[in-house]
């Protein structure tokens, strides 16, 4: 039997850098992934295929403003989309070729089959072959991430009724697309299908899409696929998803007690994720798993049985990759005897639309109901020397500072490249940085990033200098 110091069972973004971690720190470390492909959801079917069909649409959607820029292009322009699918895939092989470098340069040994266990220092490898072997681990950290939830009345047939997986393989473009869920994942892939011609509908329970973000990024976004042709039924409960052949009929319940039908051809059912713990065995090894599905962890990420331990979507917190990211290197710290930290409301979050939105730390609606005296500075992208130059002139910057310290409690943005200038807010607010703080960093000219500076400028006494 093979005894390894730490195995990890999944290998997405939270368990793949915890094993290299691991190994960095001298563990002899083993992975084991249920499927043949490393990387887990984000790497095959979530965050790398998403962002690729995203990037290859928007080129396309620039060609109609390519005349504003004094590019003219004559004849047809088409799609190719088998060639689109191509492209993202080949996008998601290299990566998880890459991954698979990585595990050989670090001496992790890789095991391909269910992980489940046979108690809390076993843990039998399922092989697609039929055979199975069982390993020996002093340390287990589960990493076994999450899969699409659904409505207990919708049928997912993946074929006309679809998650995500299914929408970032499509054969063809769909004439109406109806997506039933208005969070990051729907909207994304929305837009991916609205630039390809596809008629979009979103239909969200809550009273605005992105609802776990600011209120001012959902308004601003909101209007902005509005003005791209993004069709929104928000405040409706979905009553029935059925398909007719090639048609998919949903009905939905409005906040009046009316009821609205859609039909498309395409239903994308995008209602969030669940914990994925099946055939996991955790009861085997005493694992104690919440009434939600996540494995219960302490402040520590450490499960009810003291050598097992637990990261990322399976785990209380926000389903992000880089979240998972975090708590794998903090595991592999603390095994070590090493005290790592994260701080949960520095953890960014990001919808890859464009505009980009990003935003770190409260909102506004946090500071309101939790009684916090803030003062908030905005600066629109459109007062920007470098968006001008490049035509992305929707969105702003926010900044929430507290009333009496100047600290900053929140950083909210959505427009051009603000996935990556979300940073900065993140770096300044891990020191403890003050509005002014930032306000008086220079920025280089002309830059996107001008628009943190003048927000900061903005909540220091109004300040602001190009608007």
């Amino acid at each position: 039997m093979s005894s390894f110091d730490v195995v990890i069972i999944g290998s997405g973004p939270g368990g793949y850098v915890s094993a290299i971690r691991c190994a960095q720190l001298g563990f002899k470390t083993a992975i084991v992934e249920k499927y043949n492909s490393l990387g887990g959801t984000c790497l095959n079917v979530g965050c790398i295929p998403s962002k690729a069909l995203l990037s290859s649409s928007h080129h396309y959607a620039e060609i109609a403003h390519f005349a504003d820029h004094g590019i003219e292009v004559s004849g047809d322009v088409k799609i190719n989309l088998e060639k689109m699918i191509a492209r993202k895939q080949a996008v998601v092989d290299q990566t998880v070729g890459g991954i698979n470098y990585l595990m050989d340069k670090n001496k992790i040994t890789v095991f391909n089959g269910l992980g489940s266990f046979v108690d809390a220092t076993h843990i039998a490898v399922a092989k697609a072959d039929g055979t199975s072997e069982t390993i020996e681990a002093k340390y287990t950290v589960i990493a076994t991430g999450s899969k699409p939830s659904s409505l207990p009345f919708i049928k997912i047939d993946k074929e006309r009724i679809i998650t995500s997986t299914e929408a970032l393989a499509l054969k063809e473009v769909p004439k109406h697309l109806v997506i039933i869920g208005g969070g990051v994942i729907g909207i994304e892939l929305g837009q991916v299908y609205l630039r390809l011609g596809a008629q979009v509908s979103v239909v969200e329970f809550m009273d605005r899409i992105i609802p776990g973000m600011d209120g001012s990024l959902s308004k601003e976004l909101t209007k902005v696929l509005k003005k791209q042709g993004m069709k929104f039924y928000t405040s409706h409960k979905v009553q029935s998803v059925e398909r007719n052949g090639d048609a998919v009929t949903v009905q939905a319940e409005n906040a009046k007690g009316e009821t609205i039908t859609l039909e498309g051809d395409y239903s994308l059912v995008s209602v969030g994720r669940r914990p994925y713990t099946d055939g996991l065995n955790a009861d085997k090894a005493g694992v104690k798993i919440s009434d939600r599905g996540q494995v219960e962890v302490n402040d520590h990420l450490q499960t009810s049985v003291p050598n097992i331990y637990a990261i990322g979507d399976v785990v209380r917190g926000a389903m992000l990759a880089h979240k998972a990211e975090e708590e794998g290197v903090m595991v592999a710290e603390i095994l070590a005897g090493q005290k790592p930290h994260i701080d949960y409301n520095l953890i960014p979050g990001v919808v890859y639309t464009w505009p980009e939105v990003a935003a770190v730390g409260q909102t506004e609606e946090q500071l309101k109901a939790a009684g916090v005296k803030y003062k908030s500075g905005s600066f629109p992208f459109k007062a920007l020397g470098r968006a001008r130059a490049s035509a992305d002139l929707d969105g702003f910057v926010k900044i929430l500072a507290d009333e009496k310290t100047d600290e900053v409690l929140g950083v909210h943005m959505i427009g051009a490249r603000t996935a990556d200038l979300i940073a900065e807010a993140v770096t300044a607010m891990e020191f403890k940085a003050s509005a002014e703080d930032i306000s008086r960093m220079s920025h280089a000219h002309p830059t996107f990033a001008e628009a943190v500076k003048e927000a900061a400028l903005a909540a220091t006494e109004n300040r602001a200098i190009h608007v």
